[in-house]
Order: C-alpha cells, then sequence, then structure tokens
C-alpha cells in the first residue's frame, strides 16, 4: 500500500509514492520535463492556467503508476504542496473564471501598501503578524477593481493547492495555513480576518470552508479519479505552501529548529512559538503545518533573491564552461576572506530583507594583480553565505533561537565553503537530507491518517546524507563577515 503526495510548482508538477509501511520513498514523476508558461501580458504580470497545473497532475499521476506498476487500489490518500500566495478564482460551476495570478506577480503592491494603511499599520501587525503586501487578499482586490466583471461572478477563491482539491474531489476548502499565507488568518482571533475583507470590499463568504492542515480535505470523486487515475473514494489529508511543506518535510516542526534552501533564490524558514512579529518590514510570519492557537508554530519566511542566480550567473558567463564542483574546488585554494575581495548577491530584484532596497549587486575591492577567477567563485559562495546569517540575525530579533538547521539537497549546501560559513558564524550544525516537497506531502497525509504518530517517525526512514560542522575557531570567518557586513551597511546608506 501506498501513499501520494503532489507538488505543484509554477515549474513542473511532482508526484511522489512512499510505502504505507514505514513512509520510505519508492518513486517520483515529474511533468512536464520543460518549464510550463508563464504568461506576462504586461511588465510585473505573472499568470497560469489552473487547468494547466490539473492536466499535468493528471498525467504525473498516471505516469508514476504506470512506470511502477502500481495498482491505483493499493494508493491510500492524498497529500497536496502547492506554490504560495497564488490566486485561483472559479464560479458557481467550479471553473476558473480568469487564469491564475501566481506568487511572482507584483501588480497588487500599491493595492497592499494601502491596505496596511486602512486597516491600519498596528492592528495588521498584532493581528496578521504581516502587511497584507501582494499577496492573494491584494490579488483579489486587484480584480475587483480592474475586472468588476470577473469578480461579480466568483463564488470561491482560492489558492493553488485548494483548487487542486477541487478537482480531485469536487469541495472547495482551505486551510488556516493557506489563509495565513494569503495573509487573511487572524492569529488573535483565531480565525479568518472577515474584518480585513469587509474593510477591502471583500464578501468574506466567497472565501471556502476552512479545515486543519491535517485533516479530512475531501474524497476523491468519480469524476476526479477517472482524470487523475487514482481510486475513487480516497480522501486527501493534507496541503500546505512550498516553503512550510518543505520544513515539514524536513521534519522541521518546532521552535528553533531551521529549513533552509539554497536555490535560484535562498530561503529560511524558522519556527518560532511566538504569536508576534518585530520585523514584519523584512520577513513575513505563517502559521505553521502544525499550528494550533494553545500551540503556536509560527514560520518565520526570509527569502533572499539573489542566492543561486548569482552563482549560476558567474558559471554561465565567468567560468568558461567548468562545472559548479570545478567552480567550488578552485574557491577551496583561496583563504577565508577571498583576499578582500567582496560581492554583495543582491542583483536579483528588490530584496525585502533589506526594506526592498534595490539597487543591483556589487563587487567590491577588486584587485587585477592579486585576484584570480577562483576568488571570484570563493567571494560568491562567502557572499551568499554572509547573506543567510544576516537574515538569521533578523530572525534573531523575532526571538528566534536557532538550535539545528536542515537543508534538502541542493548545489549551494552541497559547496563546503558556503555551508561551512554559516554552520561557524551561526553555531549550528547543518544536515543534509535528500527529501522533495513531493514525498514531504504523501509522508503528512498519512500522518494525518493516523499512520504515524508524528513527522519524525513518518520521515524516519530519511538519513543525513551530509553534516556541517562549524569550525573550532571561528574568528577568521567573523572578521571576513564584519567587513562584508560594513560593506553592505555603506551600501544600503548610499
Amino acid at each position: 500500500m501506498y501513499w501520494i503526495g503532489f507538488d505543484i510548482g509554477s515549474s513542473s508538477i511532482k508526484a511522489a509514492l512512499i510505502s504505507a509501511d514505514d513512509g520510505s520513498f519508492v518513486s517520483m514523476a515529474q511533468y512536464p520535463e520543460k518549464e510550463m508558461a508563464i504568461t506576462s501580458i504586461k511588465p510585473d504580470w505573472a499568470e497560469q492556467d489552473p487547468e494547466v497545473w490539473w492536466q499535468n497532475l493528471c498525467i504525473a499521476s498516471k505516469k508514476l503508476l504506470f512506470e511502477n506498476s502500481i495498482d491505483k487500489k493499493d494508493i491510500k490518500g492524498i497529500g497536496i504542496s502547492y506554490q504560495m500566495h497564488g490566486l485561483v478564482v472559479v464560479g458557481k460551476d467550479l471553473k476558473p473564471l480568469r487564469p491564475s495570478i501566481i506568487w511572482c506577480d507584483s501588480r497588487a503592491i500599491e493595492i497592499g501598501d494601502q491596505l496596511f494603511k486602512t486597516a491600519g499599520a498596528e492592528k495588521c501587525v498584532e493581528h496578521l503578524l504581516n502587511s497584507p503586501g501582494n499577496f492573494t487578499l491584494s490579488k483579489l482586490i486587484w480584480i475587483k477593481e480592474n475586472e468588476p466583471e470577473i469578480y461579480n461572478r466568483i463564488y470561491k477563491f482560492m489558492l493553488p493547492g485548494d483548487f487542486i482539491a477541487l478537482k480531485l474531489s469536487g469541495e472547495c476548502v482551505t486551510t488556516p495555513s493557506g489563509l495565513s499565507e494569503g495573509i487573511m488568518w487572524d492569529f488573535k482571533k483565531n480565525d479568518l480576518a472577515d474584518w480585513l475583507l469587509e474593510g477591502a470590499g471583500i464578501d468574506p463568504s466567497l472565501v471556502p470552508e476552512i479545515r486543519p492542515s491535517f485533516s479530512e480535505q475531501g474524497i476523491v470523486n468519480k469524476q476526479g479519479a477517472v482524470e487523475s487515475g487514482l481510486p475513487e473514494g480516497i480522501p486527501i489529508m493534507y496541503r500546505a505552501g512550498d516553503q512550510p511543506n518543505n520544513a515539514l518535510s524536513l521534519n522541521v516542526m518546532e521552535p528553533g529548529q531551521i529549513a533552509a534552501t539554497g536555490g535560484t533564490s535562498g530561503v529560511v524558514y524558522a519556527i518560532s512559538g511566538q504569536k508576534n512579529t518585530n520585523e514584519h518590514t523584512r520577513i513575513n510570519s505563517f502559521a505553521h503545518t502544525n499550528y494550533s492557537s494553545e500551540h503556536p508554530r509560527i514560520g518565520k519566511l526570509l527569502c533572499i533573491n539573489g542566492t543561486g542566480i548569482q552563482y549560476s550567473w558567474i558559471k554561465n558567463e565567468l567560468s568558461n564552461g567548468i562545472s559548479y564542483n570545478q567552480m567550488n574546488q578552485e574557491a577551496e585554494t583561496v583563504p577565508i576572506g577571498s583576499n578582500g575581495l567582496q560581492i554583495l548577491p543582491f542583483g536579483n530584484g528588490a530584496e525585502r530583507m533589506l526594506e526592498n532596497y534595490n539597487k543591483g549587486s556589487r563587487i567590491l575591492n577588486l584587485n587585477f594583480n592579486v585576484h584570480k577567477a577562483a576568488h571570484i567563485y570563493r567571494a560568491a559562495l562567502e557572499g551568499i553565505a554572509f547573506s543567510f546569517v544576516y537574515g538569521m540575525e533578523i530572525l534573531k530579533n523575532e526571538g528566534v533561537n536557532i538550535s539545528s538547521i536542515k537543508a534538502g539537497n541542493d548545489n549551494l549546501f552541497r559547496a563546503e565553503i558556503f555551508s561551512k560559513t554559516i554552520a561557524t558564524l551561526t553555531n549550528s550544525q547543518i544536515n543534509i537530507v535528500e527529501t522533495t516537497g513531493a514525498v514531504g506531502a504523501a509522508r503528512a497525509a498519512a500522518y494525518a491518517f493516523g499512520a504515524f504518530k508524528n513527522m519524525g517517525e513518518a520521515t524516519a526512514t530519511d538519513k543525513v546524507e551530509l553534516t556541517h560542522e562549524p569550525e573550532i575557531s571561528a574568528e577568521v570567518y567573523r572578521e571576513a563577515y564584519l567587513e562584508w557586513k560594513k560593506s553592505l551597511n555603506e551600501y544600503l546608506n548610499n
């Protein structure tokens, strides 16, 4: 018997099978192999057709079962992870009324800023732990103001994962975690922030029924079964946005634990037990998958735009075709601090953790008589690592006391310089675990069903592939970081 997990990304759909016996990974399929298209008919717009997500999920699901000779009757249930902050609106026939406005669309920034003022900054921070920002609610207000004929036909609005569950079951359901991602959850009331919606002219009845993240969120109906290749009657037991789900996949569930990602952008997702925020302009606070009013677990999300994309740019433009491993090896020949060469890796749009500062990346102190390509590689890795450490200092202002750092299997965290620098400066062990969001979603569904006592038991078959320990002597790392931080402050003050 198996559980299946889906990860609804903006690039592709992933489907994963785990064993119902011990939660061990069985197999995974992905579709499409090339990235899904994102439509941008105006600058800073980004839309996708939700029906394409569904079509690709059905292909991935059938492919997974076929390639592994799995009888669909052996699938016990479903977990769903999805791209955060997107907006899907459906009519009474439960069909999308327009393309989804997805996470990287920034058309609603001014709307969110205005709502923050009219709703009251102090109340938003105390009750929402965030400003409304460019998130799901602000995107819905944009539709109301710019496409009233569509708004007037809306039966329910939802997040991408909610829509996939709807296609499987025919039910419109959402979660507290999802509503908090859209900045619609009142942490003081422990309920929908209806006052915020009403103040924006949005009818709260457009919000789907709210159910816990770990709970039955629908049963696969006949149509959902026929199209997806899954058996009719199995439950959808879990759903969460990709970053909370990535943390869950690494069994990051309790205060002090951190899940880190070093992809195109970098993410630090820390768990806090406090329902408050001091840094709402630089980070976001969401209800984690195991949040409850009695035992609050808040995910403090810090995003660094210019991370892997910077190292990729250097590889593609400056490395003369060598691999990442070769770049890392050459960087190892350079001393800590890169002989004074510094890189500020902020060249991929406005950086929220820097108060939306956006003046591009900078290479500082370049000396043509000293510095070689290897220095650039090391300075790039150090600059990205320093930006992670800088972000973790912000998290300390949120009351996050770091006890452990876990990361998935990506290139940056496999780079010894990068991970060793972070481990040493934070005095934390970093454990690299081979897992994926789709696998985590499948395990979470099994846990919600009662197959495991906790997520620790559900993820017990995962092995730590690599561990980075802090260096005993941290002074040279600290000196390099303080010099980099000094340059960053000058950059911010110019």
